[in-house]
Formats: C-alpha cells, structure tokens, sequence
C-alpha cells in the first residue's frame, strides 16, 4: 500500500474507533462515579501525597470538550503530504515574523545558543511552527483536554492521565491553578507547546524568578526548548538533514521507521547521492518528502531525530529545519545589507 493508502486507511480507522465518543453530549461534565476515574483519583492520591478529595474537586470542574476529540483525528503533520504541509511554515508571513522576532531577542538568542550549544535558527523555528512566537498558544483549559483525552480517548487514554497526574503536580510545584492554564487541543502549554510532563522535565527558569515561565519569558522560553534538545542528544556543530538525489525513480523498497536504522555509506551504495560532508559511517535516516507530483527523499541525521522527539512527525521536523536554514540565510543576508 502507498503511503498515501496508510494515511487514509489510518485516519478511516480513527474515525471509528472515535465515533462513540463523539456521540455523547459535547461540553459537560464528568460523572465522578465512574470506575477508570475513581481509579485514577485514588492511584494519583497515594502516588503523590496529594489529597484525594482535592483531586475530585478538580476534576469536578473539568469539561469534556467533543471538539478536542475530533482535532485528535486530523492533525496536519500525519494528514498532509509534506508539500502542503511545509507550505503551511514557510510562506513570506511567518518568514518576516521570524526575523522580527529574532532581531527583537537576538542578544538573548545569542546567549541561549552560546551557554547550550543549540543554534538560534532552530530555537526560533521551533517557536515559529509551534505557536507563531508565542501568539497562538491554545485556546482550551488544559484540564478540559487532558482529562477529555485521558477518560475519552478510545486508543491513548492511558498516555493522557499521565499528563493529567503530571499537570497536578506541576500547579503544585509552581503554585499555578490548574484551571486557569491553557494550551492546545492535546494539552500542551506554553510558547514552545511542553506538555506537562516536559513542563517539569525540561523548563529551565533562567531568570531565577522562582518557577519556568514558559508563556512570557523569553529567557525560560528559549533555554528550555534548548534544554530539553540537549537532554535528548543534539550534538553541537553536527548537521540535521540533507537533501539527496538518485537516479532511477522507483521508490526505496523499504518501511519508513523514524528510528537511525541506516548509515550514509548504504544509502550511498543504494545510489543516492547526498550533499553532505558527514563520514559514510554516520548513522542516518532516510526520510520520503512526498512532492505534488514525485517523491524524493531527505537524510536525517541524529539532529533530526532529536527534534522529534520535540514531535514525533517527520514532516514536522523537516519544517522546523526548513524554517530555520530560510531564517538564517534572512539574518546573514540582513547583516550583509548595507
């Protein structure tokens, strides 16, 4: 089956396995009687030195939200081939955002790219596909999503009280109401999207304010998405992606798997060219970048796969790289502007 087959058979199977949820009323609340979620009160309780009657009053005020369920069914980096996807990130719009917003920070950036090895064009990327630098940050209380997804979600409802428990802990340690944050759809906070779990992981409060803040501080903001690139492997001065040609146009008779299941030197001997300096030994990953009317193919290298752990999508790696070679080649040919 093309890739193009699996994504619909996929979205398809989605849609069924959703349908029931979405049936019942949007917008209401929760019954509190029921089995999974009196389960997770007391399992979170005793985990956590928390008090369970706290907890039941949380969720108690929570409401499931049906239009979470159906934005779970289409998110536009497993639905859109990567040449509508990459057009969505790389439009002259969000390229000038990008470099007003780089030239605002650019001291701070500098900083940031100098203590933790990450290059500021990714920082600034990142923040670009994420959540246009900080201007469209969610609109749903992240208890409503979470506790939607955790109780609701037919397939990854146990990954969603993870973060559900993560976020009760996270108003604890940065005394936050867990009711007043908002995020996305999925539960993520912030200018740079963290979910809970990350928020506690990986958030640097730079400024030594006390806790992270990762909706206006700019200076927690970058040094944590840095940080949490850092913590995952990135690898200072080493490339993420290069572009490849080959001269036949079959398809690569393989399953893509985001994992570095390949050297540069294979991929060579399969006739690829790549335009890239790296040793033959160097591990890689071949990455299909579906055109309007071809599909060709990209190496990603350890830096690529360290982006997704940021997001697990190919496509959405290959626009934060993208956007930041655009970003960067903007800023030099500003510096060389007299």
């Amino acid at each position: 089956m093309s890739a193009a087959g699996r994504l619909c058979a996929i979205a398809c199977l989605l849609q069924a396995w959703l349908a029931p949820a979405l049936a019942a009323a949007p917008n209401t609340g929760f019954d509190l009687q029921r089995a999974d979620i009196t389960a997770f009160i007391a399992d979170t309780a005793a985990r956590n030195n928390l008090q369970a009657e706290d907890i039941r009053a949380l969720l108690a005020d929570a409401r499931r939200q049906s239009a979470i369920l159906e934005a779970m069914q289409r998110p536009a980096e497993q639905v859109l081939p990567w040449w509508q996807y990459r057009s969505r990130f790389l439009d002259q719009a969000r390229l000038t955002a990008g470099l007003q917003f780089w030239q605002k920070h650019y001291d701070l950036l500098a900083r940031v790219e100098q203590e933790r090895g990450v290059p500021a064009e990714y920082l600034v990327a990142i923040l670009g596909v994420e959540t246009q630098w900080g201007r469209i940050t969610g609109r749903y209380r992240v208890l409503d999503a979470l506790t939607t997804l955790g109780f609701d979600h037919p397939t990854r409802g146990a990954y969603f009280r993870k973060e559900l428990e993560q976020l009760l802990l996270l108003a604890r340690e940065t005394q936050r109401d867990a009711r007043s944050l908002r995020g996305s759809y999925a539960g993520a906070m912030g200018a740079p999207q963290f979910m809970p779990s990350s928020y506690r992981a990986y958030a640097v409060d730079q400024q030594a304010a006390g806790a992270p803040d990762l909706w206006e501080d700019w200076g927690d903001i970058t040094a944590s998405i840095a940080n949490f690139l850092v913590v995952h492997g990135w690898q200072v001065g080493q490339p993420v992606m290069a572009d490849t040609r080959i001269a036949h146009e079959a398809d690569d008779p393989f399953e893509f798997q985001l994992i570095l299941n390949d050297t540069l030197g294979a991929i060579k001997d399969r006739g690829y060219s790549v335009d890239t300096a790296a040793d033959n030994a160097t591990a890689v990953v071949l990455v299909p970048a579906e055109q309007a009317d071809s599909m060709q193919w990209r190496v990603g290298f350890k830096n690529f796969w360290v982006i997704t752990r940021y997001n697990r999508s190919p496509r959405y790696a290959m626009a934060v790289h993208d956007l930041a070679l655009a970003l960067r080649a903007g800023m030099n040919e500003r510096d060389t502007t007299p």
